[in-house]
C-alpha cells in the first residue's frame, strides 16, 4: 500500500469521529486506531453473516446393484445363504483402512468371527465392523465411500 494512501487515512481518522479505521487492497491491509482517554465505549456492529446457501438436493442413497436382476440388494430381498452383518449405524462404508490399502477382505476369503471387514465413519469416528462368525465372504454388498444406512446390510459370510 501507498505511504500517501496511509497519510490520508490518517487524516480522515483525525478529522472524523472514529476511532478506527481499517482498510484491506488484496492482500495488503492497514488497520489505524486512536485511543483518548475521554473516548465513550464503542458498540461495534456484528459482520454480516453470508446468505444462506440453498439446501443441496438429497440424492438417495445408491446400493450395489445385483447383475441377475439389476435391483439393489435391501434388507428384505434375497441374499445369498449365510450369516448377513449389517450396518450398526449410519455413516459412510469404506472397505480398506486407508485408498491406498487393500480392502480388508474379499468375496471368497476365509474369516475368523472378531475379523475387522470394514469400517464406518460416523462423525469424524472410525468404527469397525467385525465379522459375527467364522466362514467364507460370499458376498460385500456394499462399494468403499458409500453412505450406508443402521441395519444395511453390508456382508454376507457362509
Amino acid at each position: 500500500m501507498d505511504l500517501r494512501k496511509i497519510k490520508k487515512l490518517i487524516d480522515l481518522l483525525e478529522e472524523s469521529n472514529l476511532t478506527e479505521i481499517e482498510i484491506k487492497e488484496g492482500e495488503e491491509s492497514v488497520r489505524l486506531s486512536r485511543t483518548s482517554a475521554a473516548a465513550a465505549p464503542v458498540a461495534y456492529a456484528p459482520a454480516p453473516l453470508p446468505a444462506p446457501r440453498a439446501p443441496e438436493p438429497v440424492m438417495p442413497m445408491s446400493s450395489p446393484v445385483d447383475a441377475a436382476t439389476g435391483s439393489a440388494p435391501k434388507a428384505g430381498d434375497d441374499l445369498p445363504a449365510g450369516q448377513v452383518t449389517k450396518s450398526p449405524m449410519v455413516g459412510t462404508f469404506y472397505a480398506s483402512p486407508a485408498p491406498d490399502k487393500p480392502a480388508f477382505v474379499s468375496v471368497g476369503q476365509q474369516v475368523k468371527a472378531g475379523d475387522t471387514l470394514g469400517i464406518i465413519e460416523a462423525m469424524k469416528m472410525f468404527n469397525p465392523i467385525e465379522a459375527e462368525t467364522s466362514g467364507t465372504v460370499v458376498a460385500v454388498l456394499c462399494e468403499s465411500g458409500q453412505p450406508v444406512e443402521f441395519d444395511q446390510p453390508l456382508f454376507v459370510i457362509g
